[in-house]
């Protein structure tokens, strides 16, 4: 009996042994993604004007991707893309669409997610922030979609004010302001502002911080998988003053009244570069915890943006602080503009500190590239892995196009193949519009990054290819419907 329960004790031991070497092995990960960050508005992608230290840091430890894209050019249809591996052809969810009393239109259960994919390989995983892909008690209630833990906004609209009446915590309100700060006021032209009034109360991101932290105590000698989705720079402009004061004053001559929505701010261009501070102080915080809980070197860090940046509403001037750096278009747009997006991947040991790549990439190969690195079976979606890429290995598969199609700003579509890019607008014209007709560009990438020259009537070659693959490749959706494509 001693013999065979030492063979037990053994064997046990050996089995708890290879778990524990087992999980050792498969990277934690953690995906953040700001909100409607533009490509030129961090240090390390050349920003001028606005310091963000800990983001420039991660990208000095990693690698920086130069042309990675975006799901969608706004909100909910890009995180659909993000975390569902479907381009946006062929996602459920194609434009932002509210639905009442609360939420956007959901996800299906159908849809499997990098959660869900990742919680069969025994990952606690967590999404704190910014959802948007349906209401708690829908199909796309973010516990029922492969998250152990939900805390933040369910609802965009409700993200528009960082002091807002409450959060979810998974399926409860949790009441945070008695007295909350709407996200949209536009006071009377002549009226006095308190602008003091507009930053009353519990702010949002400290409570999201909070639980981050206390996420990761827990389940840090365990597999993890943090989706971290902050608000920032997302309007309107409510940052803490003590980023706003270390901003020069001359940059405003004078305040934003609200003229062009969300909420008034007495000195605009700083608050707009305050929001970025913050997030970037938001992002250092979460890397020093990894520091403190040993968990760095085994886990993949990842950072992006949903789309580029806002329109100069709110507040904002974009031209200010070249947030495209130079890319056409903003948020809204398929243009590259409003869909190259920074991106940022460490992993310290494994992806070649201070590196950078041009190898095309977008939202769909998000949940591939997980699924590689951490050993997980995918779910069928449209990614190709740009693992290879990061861990510094030649045989990067890459695709032959890439697609978008945009139900949102009178339905737009985009590809990429070889060189060039076609964009095709006006799919969805007003019903009022003297001009009816969808719009054709084409632009050649290799030459004109800028897409400034429509070459469009010099290759109609070029054209009829760009249009074949658009069509071959997109599955009709009759929850957001295109017409003139679906018959």
């Amino acid at each position: 009996m001693r013999a065979l329960s030492l063979t037990l004790t053994c064997t046990t031991l050996l089995t708890a042994c290879a778990q524990t070497e087992s999980a050792a092995a498969r990277p934690n990960i953690v995906y953040i993604l700001a909100d409607d960050l533009g490509y030129g508005e961090l240090g390390c992608y050349g920003q001028q004007k606005i310091r963000t230290p800990h983001l420039d840091r991660l990208a000095s430890q990693g690698m920086r991707f130069t042309r990675h894209y975006s799901g969608a050019p706004v909100c909910a249809p890009s995180r659909c893309v993000l975390l569902t591996g479907k381009h946006l052809a062929n996602a459920h969810v194609r434009a932002n669409k509210e639905v009442k009393p609360e939420g956007q239109h959901p996800i299906r259960a159908e849809d499997v997610t990098i959660a869900e994919m990742l919680g069969p390989a025994g990952y606690r995983c967590a999404a704190v922030g910014k959802w948007g892909l349906g209401p708690v008690g829908s199909t796309g209630d973010p516990n029922d979609q492969g998250f152990d833990l939900f805390y933040g906004y369910n609802c965009q609209r409700v993200a528009h004010s960082y002091y807002p009446p409450h959060m979810w915590h998974n399926r409860d309100k949790e009441i945070i302001n008695e007295l909350p700060v709407r996200g949209h006021h536009r006071p009377k032209a002549d009226a006095t502002i308190d602008f003091a009034s507009y930053t009353k109360g519990t702010y949002a991101p400290d409570r999201m911080n909070a639980r981050i932290e206390e996420f990761l105590r827990a389940h840090h000698s365990e597999p993890f998988f943090l989706y971290f989705a902050p608000v920032e720079p997302h309007l309107a402009m409510q940052p803490p003053q003590e980023w706003v004061d270390q901003y020069p004053e001359e940059w405003d001559e004078k305040p934003y009244r609200g003229g062009r929505g969300y909420l008034p701010h007495p000195r605009p261009r700083a608050g707009y570069a305050a929001m970025i501070s913050d997030l970037d102080e938001h992002v250092g915080r979460l890397l020093a915890l990894l520091d403190e809980l040993g968990v760095a070197d085994n886990t993949v860090v990842m950072f992006s943006s949903d789309n580029g940046p806002t329109h100069d509403v709110g507040g904002v001037d974009t031209t200010f602080f070249d947030s495209t750096g130079g890319l056409r278009g903003r948020k809204g747009s398929v243009y590259e503009g409003g869909l190259r997006v920074p991106m940022i991947a460490r992993w310290p040991g494994r992806i070649e500190a201070g590196s950078q790549t041009d190898h095309p990439s977008a939202f769909f190969d998000v949940m591939a590239t997980i699924a590689e690195l951490t050993g997980a079976e995918a779910p069928p979606n449209d990614g190709i892995s740009f693992a290879p890429t990061m861990l510094g290995n030649a045989d990067q598969p890459k695709h032959p196009h890439m697609v978008w199609e945009f139900h949102g700003y009178r339905g737009q579509q985009a590809v990429f193949f070889d060189q060039w890019k076609l964009v095709r607008k006006n799919l969805k014209p007003r019903k009022n519009a003297r001009n009816r007709e969808p719009k054709i560009e084409l632009f050649d990438l290799s030459a004109d990054p800028q897409e400034q020259n429509d070459v469009a009537h010099e290759h109609a070659d070029v054209v009829a290819r760009g249009l074949a693959i658009l069509t071959e490749n997109r599955t009709p959706n009759p929850d957001f419907p295109i017409p003139a494509l679906d018959q």
